[in-house]
């Protein structure tokens, strides 16, 4: 059994299992109580950050970081459509989003949110701020020309880049009022659609419940 450790970019995790059909068991995580009172999971994560997951069915080996989890799910339980292979022409698209959709997008975002939201109101529109915002917005530029091409990031089929970086956007919009257009909009509205995605929303209830409290930003 796969046991994953808290939403947030939990839910990458959680929707990559839904849609590899792998059985698994969610673990809240209150880190708002605090992870010092939670010791199970500081065995697991001792820095004390989600997602992270322990694989029994790998003598029970633990992992953090949503992407690399995503890498590692793929590569111990697939195979799986949801990762071109190497050979494959989609591959170099399929892990340039993969990535980006942390590095490039949701790390960014994560900055522009934690200011804008807990900074004194003095310092909420400060140049560190501004500057995320400003790499977000390039690296958003590279999602926007791919899906103006294609369906998917990857090209016609949805993979597990689409995962990383749709959970980014949505992070943006709940969590930092951005506006998308169209292209945007309309992505999300496609991948929103599938049974995967419906039930990891199901199946994480803080994600669904803080999403349904924020009107979408037009």
């Amino acid at each position: 059994m796969i046991t994953v450790f808290g939403e947030g970019r939990g839910f990458r995790v959680v929707w990559l299992l839904e849609e590899m059909g792998l059985p698994y068991r969610l673990r809240r995580v209150d880190l708002l109580a605090g992870v010092e009172n939670d010791p199970e999971f500081l065995a697991i994560n001792p820095a004390g950050f989600i997602p992270a997951i322990r694989d029994s069915e790998a003598g029970d080996a633990t992992m953090v970081e949503s992407i690399a989890i995503m890498e590692y799910l793929i590569a111990r339980h697939g195979p799986t459509p949801l990762a071109p292979s190497p050979p494959d022409p989609a591959f170099p698209a399929y892990l340039q989003f993969l990535h980006l959709g942390e590095a490039g997008l949701a790390a960014n975002m994560y900055f522009v949110n934690s200011t804008r939201r807990r900074a004194p109101p003095a310092e909420r529109q400060n140049w560190t701020a501004t500057h995320a915002l400003d790499l977000f917005e390039s690296r958003l530029g590279l999602v926007t020309r791919q899906l103006a091409r294609s369906p998917y990031l990857a090209g016609e089929a949805f993979t597990a880049a689409d995962i990383s970086v749709s959970y980014a956007l949505r992070l943006a919009q709940k969590g930092g009022g951005y506006v998308f257009g169209e292209v945007e909009l309309a992505y999300l509205a496609r991948v929103s659609e599938r049974d995967g995605y419906k039930r990891a929303v199901e199946a994480c209830h803080d994600t669904r419940n803080w999403w349904a409290s924020v009107p979408t930003p037009e």
